[in-house]
């Protein structure tokens, strides 16, 4: 596509692009956001550099996109809508160190997340995305025949895990647990992609536990492969925009005792087909 608002530089010739000429703290021109919402369809995760934003300017940008996502586990209670993401010489450990597709339990989980990284570490801290599109056009046809017929669960209730002390609901709340289509449809672009995550899906509905589990790790290792990859070097004031659903993500926390502070809006989306 030709652009003519914004700059759109390729990260890989697999996934990724940064955008310039854009300042996201302002209301955007009809075109800006028109050739914006063109880039994430065309690149899956799309990022931004020196942008200063407020809470509110960073929830307006979300906003162009559709409503906001409410995670059922994150969240500050002054806006629900803002996930913080936090790590200092305190932290252990961080979200988002497994791959995973946001929240892929919900029965509709998000179309997509903006992540503004405010303070960045000097080194590391990293992140890497996947192109789940092409992990599913490169699996054999027999393969791909196999998939498109198959149902794989999503458990929530991860979240009563090693974060939930720092969240706003009770350990006691139950999470949700969802059936989606191993390959799902994209809705805007019509294209096919993998559905399945370490993080959140259990097992492949219909299988043995032990058919599940290999078919499972096959996927993934598959989709982790090198050449579906971009990854992005955080600095102050970047910006993340990625279509949650043909995209997974991994933080990498190898920044220890760095700081890394920032804040995401998610965009709510459909029930995957």
């Amino acid at each position: 596509m030709k652009y003519t608002s914004i700059q759109v530089a390729p990260l890989t010739p697999a996934i990724g692009a940064e955008i310039a000429g854009v300042d996201l703290a302002q209301p955007l021109r009809e075109e800006q956001f028109h050739e914006i919402h063109a880039a994430l369809l065309e690149n899956l995760v799309i990022f931004f550099r020196d942008q200063r934003l407020s809470i509110e300017q960073h929830k307006a940008f979300g906003r162009r996109f559709g409503p906001l996502h409410i995670h059922p586990a994150l969240g500050t209670r002054e806006h629900p809508e803002i996930i913080e993401i936090k790590a200092d010489e305190n932290s252990k450990q961080v979200a988002g160190e497994v791959w995973h597709s946001d929240v892929s339990s919900d029965p509709e989980p998000p179309m997509g997340a903006i992540l503004h990284i405010t303070t960045a570490p000097a080194t590391g801290g990293d992140t890497l995305f996947v192109n789940m599109y092409r992990a599913y056009e490169t699996l054999s046809a027999p393969i791909r025949t196999m998939l498109d017929s198959l149902g794989a669960v999503h458990d929530g209730n991860v979240y009563q895990g090693a974060f939930y002390g720092a969240t706003r609901d009770s350990p006691a709340k139950q999470h949700a647990v969802s059936t989606h289509p191993v390959v799902r449809t994209h809705p805007q672009t019509g294209r096919k992609a993998l559905y399945v995550n370490r993080y959140f899906t259990t097992h492949i509905a219909g299988l043995s536990a032990f058919e599940s589990a290999a078919l499972l790790e096959m996927l993934y290792r598959h989709c982790e492969r090198d050449d579906f990859k971009c990854r992005f070097k955080w600095r102050e004031n970047s910006v993340a925009f990625w279509d949650n659903r043909c995209t997974l993500h991994q933080a990498i926390f190898d920044y220890h005792p760095q700081r890394r502070f920032g804040r995401r809006v998610t965009i709510a989306g459909d029930t995957p087909v």
